[in-house]
């Protein structure tokens, strides 16, 4: 990697890795929950749903997906661990945002509510587990799976700054970056990767280029790419 470009990254995510640029993001929903978690308000799972349904939404203006998620947790009356245990859900074939559905939250809603039956944490399941078990998608080895990375690097980095470090037993040098067309074209421009598709290979691809900058948490690349976004008007 270039000097010039390897010191640009370290600065953007020095500056960016910064609460002030996210009180306007999804994360700060997980956030809610992990300080009541941090007091005994909340449980684990508040946190974890959370996160979960919250990374589900992120596509989009993120006014848009704050506003929606807003939405969601009005219905759950802001206890979602305690919502998706109840069994009774919102169900209806209309918009929750964009093309998810309220039906659709439904039933992720009632998948959570089986998994929860049979452990106390999402913590360890796997891509395959979220993606089909939860989600209801088909299980696909190269989609890149952003949203669930999302939720991964909010749930296990723990610099104490914007990620929230709630799953303890989970290494953060093995996360794998969140890439959508965004960050794809970011990373384009600034030559870590030069892969065509924006599949899981690409987003391994990008990780391991951040991981020659921190090779114990390459994630906080993220934040060199947000930079890029800001400074370039993206």
């Amino acid at each position: 990697m270039d000097a010039g470009i390897k010191e640009t990254l370290i600065g953007w995510a020095e500056e960016y890795n910064d609460p002030k640029y996210f009180q306007e993001d999804p994360i700060i929903f997980p956030t809610k929950f992990a300080r009541k978690y941090e007091t005994g308000e909340a449980v684990l799972a508040d946190v974890e749903i959370a996160g979960l349904l919250a990374a589900h939404l992120a596509w989009g203006r993120r006014a848009m997906i704050v506003r929606d998620c807003d939405r969601m947790f009005e219905e759950m009356c802001w206890r979602p661990y305690d919502y998706v245990m109840s069994g009774e859900y919102r169900n209806e074939d209309v918009s929750l945002h964009r093309t998810i559905k309220w039906s659709q939250f439904a039933q992720i809603c009632e998948n959570l509510r089986n998994i929860y039956g049979e452990r106390d944490s999402l913590e360890g399941l796997t891509d395959t587990d979220i993606r089909c078990r939860i989600f209801g998608q088909k299980e696909d080895r190269k989609a890149p799976n952003k949203k669930i990375s999302m939720m991964r690097r909010w749930m296990i980095r723990d610099d104490g700054k914007v990620d929230l470090g709630v799953w303890k037993n989970s290494d953060k040098a093995s996360l794998i970056l969140p890439l959508d067309v965004h960050v794809y074209t970011q990373a384009t421009a600034l030559s870590l990767t030069s892969r065509k598709q924006k599949d899981i290979v690409t987003a391994q691809e990008i990780t391991d280029a951040f991981r020659e900058i921190w090779p114990d948490d390459p994630c906080k690349g993220d934040y060199s790419l947000f930079g890029y976004g800001v400074t370039h008007k993206l």
